[in-house]
């Protein structure tokens, strides 16, 4: 990940109007980098700047997480066609939204300084004032605990799958004691390391679950199935949760040195890689049968993973548990990270903080939530999707992009924007992506009345 100590270029925070939209402009020579400040190990003072490969394994173990585990479930209904669509669509309104978060944070840093723990709120708090700062955290924390609940109840369950004579408890606060002290107790680059090998072994797992099941695949089934459009509205906001990554775009900000073209990209292949796991994944399910069926109920949902695992085939069993405890873990790691720095962003210390206040912050309300509530797995990711998802990553990135240009909300303010701020998404497009969480989140309320 990042280091915890950065040096600044002095150049990049005395006036971060010229020097952001002068060093972008520009190409850089060979001895330039287009970088905004640098990471410096404060142990040995040598330069750790972060990578492209190590950023975009983050966004895609962040992104491919429980999502993947209830998506041919919230699908079915709809079919294979229609999902495709939906998937289609949220993957490029979480990539467009994610750099939305990349650019603000990008001219947040430019303003107070890389080494400093950034965060949506305090962004937000830049952009859209106190108000919004307030809406963002209840909102973040909301999110992140019910997420962080999900997983740990999840892996607990797989944990008791794979050895019966646990307890879910036991299995839960295992989960919950090893990742956490995984990610408070070791070294910001050892943990991107192990990170990168979990979410190899994940995508490796996945593909040989994958051609595993690839045989039993009714393909001609597939392509001829009408689609279902009527039923898709209701699948929407596990959709939209299953790409959720944006909670580490400051983060990797931070990790890239405020790298435009470096964050662009890893944005760019960390969600691509997550659709494409996703669409072969569900096709992957829904063709051979797996799935529910008919509304959609969180209550009565059937785990499609729980049919593959009772399979004659001896290798489905352990390969699902694996899959699923790997899905589980590397959305864990992603989620602690983005909200630990939070956190000390709530507590005024340097990004990348791992401090007992933080720790406990983190990861006790959690582990309590999912000992309380053993069953909520599939209601806390449909929940989460509709009032978390789409109004954090949704409806205030546009609104904190609109207060960064000094538009609307920034003339608002009394301010004229930051002129030199790179613009990773065009203005035209803002009012579009504002539009889609207002559409869901209307629908499920309408919805849930009748």
């Amino acid at each position: 990940m990042i280091t915890s100590n950065t040096t600044i270029r002095k150049h990049s925070t005395k006036n971060p109007k010229i020097s952001l939209k002068t060093r972008v402009s520009q190409s850089p020579t060979p001895s330039q980098s287009p970088r905004l400040f640098s990471n410096v190990d404060p142990t040995t003072l040598k330069h750790s700047p972060g990578s492209v490969f190590s950023a975009s394994l983050l966004i895609a173990g962040t992104t491919v997480g429980a999502g993947i585990l209830a998506l041919p479930a919230v699908t079915a209904p709809s079919g294979m066609i229609a999902s495709w669509a939906a998937l289609t669509f949220f993957a490029g309104w979480s990539l467009a939204t994610g750099l939305i978060i990349a650019e603000v944070s990008l001219a947040t840093l430019c303003e107070i300084g890389g080494g400093k723990g950034i965060s949506l709120s305090s962004t937000a708090e830049r952009t859209i004032g106190t108000v919004g700062s307030t809406a963002v955290s209840a909102t973040y924390l909301l999110l992140h605990y019910t997420l962080l609940v999900a997983y740990t109840v999840k892996a607990g369950s797989t944990l008791t799958t794979i050895a019966p004579s646990i307890s879910l408890t036991v299995g839960e606060v295992a989960f919950v004691s090893v990742l956490g002290l995984l990610c408070f107790g070791t070294p910001s680059k050892t943990l991107e390391k192990i990170n990168n090998v979990l979410v190899l072994l994940f995508i490796g797992s996945f593909l040989a679950l994958l051609s595993t099941a690839i045989p039993g695949v009714d393909v001609e089934r597939l392509l001829n199935e009408s689609p279902r459009w009527e039923a898709l509205p209701s699948a929407l906001p596990v959709i939209a949760l299953a790409f959720v990554y944006q909670n580490t775009v400051p983060l990797v900000v931070s990790s890239l040195e405020g790298d435009p073209g470096k964050i662009r990209k890893s944005l760019c292949i960390g969600v691509f890689i997550a659709y494409l796991m996703f669409v072969s994944w569900n096709a992957a399910i829904l063709g051979s049968g797996g799935g529910g069926g008919g509304d959609i109920d969180c209550s009565a949902i059937v785990d499609p993973l729980a049919a593959l695992r009772s399979s004659r085939n001896p290798l489905l069993g352990p390969l699902v548990d694996t899959f699923s405890l790997l899905a589980v873990t590397t959305s864990f790691i992603g989620f602690v990270l983005g909200l630990s720095d939070f956190f000390a962003d709530v507590l005024k210390l340097p990004t990348g903080s791992k401090t007992l206040p933080v720790f406990a912050l983190t990861l006790m309300p959690p582990t309590v939530l999912a000992i309380l509530f053993p069953d909520v797995f599939y209601k806390a990711l449909d929940f989460a999707g509709t009032y978390g998802v789409l109004v954090l990553f949704g409806l205030i990135p546009v609104a904190m992009a609109y207060g960064e240009r000094g538009t609307v909300l920034g003339s608002m303010r009394g301010e004229e924007g930051n002129e030199g701020s790179v613009e990773f998404v065009p203005g035209w497009l803002l009012p579009l992506l504002g539009i889609v969480p207002v559409v869901v989140i209307f629908d499920q309320l309408t919805t849930s009345l009748h």
